[in-house]
């Protein structure tokens, strides 16, 4: 039997001193307000009482859907408390809202077909526990953390609670260390800070996916990094193909995957990313390990939130969206931090609903993330891979984090690359022969330095037929000096077309 890990044990918070918190407010309640709380607390026993009198089995009293109310004699379960259905294997319910002194709403995790009112079920006393530790790596699980990989059973030594506070702010680190990824583009133009959160924003079929499976081998196979994997919202397909690529990369064994697929109720698809958080912070909190938690999609965990919150009659605001969407939000991404015990370092990737940047859901995102990376369906369009536009994506380091030499040649190619966009009207008009020589030099060294960001991936190579090529932070800074003072004027920006280091392009003559 797995050892349940107590939420004091995960975040330092005593459940024993918040009951007796509860117990002294009791206690200093005015004369005239203890006759309105007594008759609820004589009702509500203490779970050692509730287990032998039985009394933690209500009854479902109303199915809607993915709604289910359920009755209980004596008592209310908490908020969030998992319940399981009886008649009906592996059902799970979580309390949502509370109807009256007995009777609580709650979301079904899986599918209703089958319930009819009366059927028993069971309050556990708790929030739903999941499976943790080394076990859980190379395995793909769902929300409950069971195994849906037919690879059989996982036999972990622990579980621990996906619902529990975040890190106070005194625990909270402040991030300074920079995370080689590899690709040129992330590590030159918007570098990962450990304990950071990174977003790589994008409509569909910009390479969002694709791009967070390489960095996933990359980190994995360079530098060791314990990784979690929560697809939220994921295709069956991308899922599969995920796990095909991970294995045949050697790097499966080093990733803990959790999905919520497509098809999955609404429910399920919104807990996702807490199990897959919960899964990083024990890496982080009890083995001290650094861990790198990639969400894919966290726009898709908006969309379920704001089914659930139509299912249960809620309000929307004015844009459709649910009114809860940013404490929702912010219950997940304040849980990714960096302590002193180690760091959670974030790449979530986010759907941009019709390009539309605006969106309120991702103006939402957009607050969380330190680095934002946006993937351009233009710039995809001309072959350029990743479709990194360097010119819209941001970071929040300085130089004193990336180092001055980086810092400068970011600095310069950023002018270079912007002085090449404000020029583009005049070349579509009239051509580049009607530039001044200055302003060719510029636009053939914006050209080499875009051409020059592209690389081959690992995760591609089934496809491209050409062999991915991880590239050190210090030879892509190298290189763009080099493009920006005039070392390669004599070649032409095709030459920089998917090489690794800039060298490479003096050997394409």
């Amino acid at each position: 039997m797995p050892e349940k890990l107590e939420k004091e044990e995960v975040q330092n918070i005593s459940s024993k001193d918040s009951k007796e918190l509860v117990e002294t407010k009791k206690e200093e309640t005015k004369p005239g307000e203890e006759k309105q709380t007594k008759g609820n607390d004589s009702k509500k026993p203490d779970k050692e009482q509730k287990t032998k009198n039985n009394t933690q089995i209500g009854r479902i009293v109303a199915i809607k859907g993915a709604v289910v109310d359920v009755h209980f004699p004596l008592y209310v379960p908490d908020i969030y408390n998992a319940l399981e259905v009886q008649n009906k294997e592996q059902l799970i319910l979580e309390v949502s809202e509370h109807l009256s002194n007995h009777t609580v709403r709650c979301l079904a995790m899986s599918p209703t077909s089958g319930l009819f009112l009366g059927v028993p079920v069971k309050d556990t006393g708790d929030v739903l526990h999941v499976p943790v530790g080394e076990k859980m790596q190379g395995r793909i699980v769902n929300v409950f953390g069971r195994p849906v990989d037919n690879l059989g059973p996982i036999e972990a030594d622990k579980t621990a609670p996906i619902h529990i506070p975040s890190p106070s702010f005194v625990k909270v680190k402040s991030p300074t260390e920079i995370i080689e990824t590899g690709l040129k583009a992330i590590d030159f133009f918007t570098p990962f800070v450990k304990g950071g959160k990174i977003g790589f924003f994008g409509g569909a079929g910009v390479g969002k996916t694709q791009l967070v499976t390489e960095i996933i081998h990359n980190t994995t196979m360079k530098h060791g990094t314990k990784s979690v994997f929560g697809g939220v919202g994921e295709r069956t397909r991308e899922g599969t193909e995920l796990y095909l690529t991970l294995k045949e990369t050697n790097v499966l064994q080093n990733v803990g995957i959790v999905l919520g697929q497509m098809n999955e109720y609404p429910a399920m698809r919104f807990r996702t990313p807490l199990t897959a958080v919960t899964l990083a912070e024990y890496f982080r909190d009890l083995t001290g390990k650094e861990v790198l938690l990639f969400i894919d999609n966290i726009f898709r965990f908006i969309q379920a939130g704001a089914e659930i919150s139509t299912v249960l009659g809620r309000i929307p605001s004015e844009t459709g969206y649910q009114s809860t969407m940013n404490s929702e939000l912010g219950e997940i991404q304040e849980r990714i931090v960096s302590t002193p015990g180690g760091a959670i370092t974030s790449v979530q990737a986010v759907y941009v609903p019709a390009d539309d940047f605006s969106d309120p859901a991702i103006q939402a995102i957009f607050s969380h993330l330190d680095t934002v990376v946006v993937l351009s369906r233009k710039i995809a369009q001309q072959k350029i891979f990743p479709a990194v536009d360097p010119l819209s994506s941001s970071s929040t380091l300085d130089s004193s984090v990336l180092g001055e030499k980086h810092y400068l040649a970011l600095k310069q190619a950023t002018k270079v690359l912007e002085r090449y966009r404000s020029l583009q009207n005049i070349i579509a008009i009239l051509g580049e022969g009607e530039l001044s020589e200055a302003e060719k030099i510029t636009v053939q060294r914006a050209k080499k330095i875009t051409k020059f960001m592209t690389q081959p991936f690992y995760t591609a190579e089934q496809f491209t037929n050409i062999p991915g090529k991880y590239i050190e932070r210090e030879k892509t800074v190298e290189g763009v000096n080099n493009i920006i003072q005039g070392k390669y004027d004599d070649l032409s920006d095709d030459d920089f077309y998917m090489i690794g280091e800039a060298e490479e392009a003096t050997q394409k003559k």
